[in-house]
């Protein structure tokens, strides 16, 4: 059994509710969505299918996507069977955005990464049993069409009123970009995804973020004209800080679940950094960790918040959940040993770079005045404030005393042959590089 599969396998339900709507509600899953009455019941019911949709417009999936597949993944654990949709046509188009027309990628760039997400978005659903993961590319029935048989099956069932008092569209319109046809059409698109998923495989239920409502039912309306058939969706809540702040985003990029975009050292970092008025929302939406146990980390967090246990745990759930349990050890091994408490020479040399690329850094190599690669990395403004850290036993190579203001970085201190990390007291840091 492979780490994936037993990550997969060891993720359950909270049988302490008593339905999954009920969990779903509890963990702040549920912003937004159809008949909730009928939602709950078609959960606690026969086996039925359900997507998601992603798009394209980006080389991996990032944290509001794990959201989405966490929550089919719950839906899947009740015995249900998902759909993986990645756009292979949604994806040359792009949903709107509330400010403006986004830039359309190449057909080859697309097609590239719909199967890198395709790859991602399997890893986190199982792919055993009667209700394994499909994985589906609405190219597949979007491309056979011609423009005059997707406007007269298709287009003539959506009202152009109805499709300006969508959210998007209208904060678009009321904007100086205003929005081409090719944006506008983007719903139209959406519905027909839903519809043709309904014929082919029964599917009754998509989820989506909330700021996609509009586009979620589009396809129940299309598939109730078309069809005289009920389906549902359900929209999750838009994951915002407690201040208010947009979730997900560090320095205004995305976090990404792709390592080479986002390392998993800097992963762990942004979930260990969680403010105590954030953290147990992002415990009950982003891991399988029970109620009981939840309620328990809120009460530590209220008594003793200076452990940090709930983030601790948090950064630790997400990150074997999304990178391994192998790169959230050597994670927490980096961190443990950039602050004092671990063997940076033990790093291997993947861990070590990549804590080193989330710090302030310089250039050095063997001869460099230390004095002066303080300055040069911002722990200090001068060399006489960096000459007074040292004569105060406050500077760190390698976690190792400087004792001696004219001490110069030596070839051993070149972990690996090409880094260093110098430490200004307890918790400033910086990284050299050779």
């Amino acid at each position: 059994m492979n780490d994936r599969t037993e990550i997969l396998a060891a993720q359950r339900n909270d049988d302490s509710f008593a339905t999954l709507w009920e969990e779903l509600e509890w963990r702040g899953l549920i912003h937004v969505s159809t008949d909730a009455e009928a939602l709950s019941e078609l959960l606690e019911g026969e086996p039925f299918t359900y997507y998601c949709g992603f798009d394209p417009t980006a080389p991996s999936l990032h944290l509001g996507n794990l959201v989405q597949l966490l929550l089919l993944r719950r839906i899947q654990l009740k015995g249900h069977k998902p759909l993986g949709l990645v756009g292979g046509s949604t994806g040359l188009i792009g949903d709107p955005r509330p400010t403006a027309e986004r830039t359309l990628n190449s057909r080859e760039t697309v097609a590239e990464w719909v199967a890198r997400l395709q790859r991602q978005v399997s890893r986190f659903l199982s792919g055993e049993g009667d209700n394994a993961v499909r994985l589906v590319n609405n190219l597949d029935w979007t491309a056979p069409l011609s423009a005059i048989d997707f406007l007269r099956e298709v287009g003539k069932h959506f009202r152009v009123g109805t499709m300006l008092k969508k959210d998007a569209v209208a904060a678009r319109l009321n904007s100086e970009e205003g929005i081409s046809y090719t944006e506008f059409s983007y719903q139209v698109l959406q519905g027909f995804d839903f519809l043709e998923l309904f014929r082919q495989y029964d599917c009754v239920l998509q989820s989506g973020g909330s700021d996609q409502w509009g586009n979620l039912t589009s396809g129940t309306d299309l598939i109730r004209k078309v069809e005289g058939r009920s389906a549902h969706a359900i929209g999750t809540p838009l994951i915002t800080n407690s201040d208010g702040s947009k979730f997900g985003k560090s320095e205004g990029n995305a976090i990404w679940l792709d390592p080479e975009m986002c390392s998993p050292y800097a992963f762990y970092q942004f979930w260990l950094n969680q403010a105590d008025a954030d953290v147990i929302a992002r415990l009950k939406v982003f891991t399988f960790l029970a109620r009981a146990e939840i309620e328990d980390y809120a009460r530590q967090v209220a008594e003793e918040p200076f452990k940090r246990a709930a983030q601790k745990r948090l950064a630790l759930e997400v990150t074997t959940l999304v990178h391994g349990p192998a790169a959230a050890q050597g994670a927490i091994d980096a961190s443990e040993a950039l602050f004092g408490r671990g063997d940076l020479a033990a790093l291997d040399e993947a861990a070590l770079a990549a804590a080193i690329t989330e710090l302030p850094s310089a250039t050095g190599t063997a001869g460099s005045p230390i004095v002066q690669l303080m300055v040069e990395a911002g722990l200090v403004k001068s060399l006489g404030e960096a000459r007074r850290a040292i004569a105060q036993g406050g500077v760190y190579v390698n976690n190792a005393a400087v004792d001696a203001e004219d001490r110069a970085l030596a070839g051993e201190d070149l972990l690996h042959g090409r880094y260093a990390v110098l430490r200004r007291g307890k918790k400033t840091l910086a990284g050299i590089r050779a």
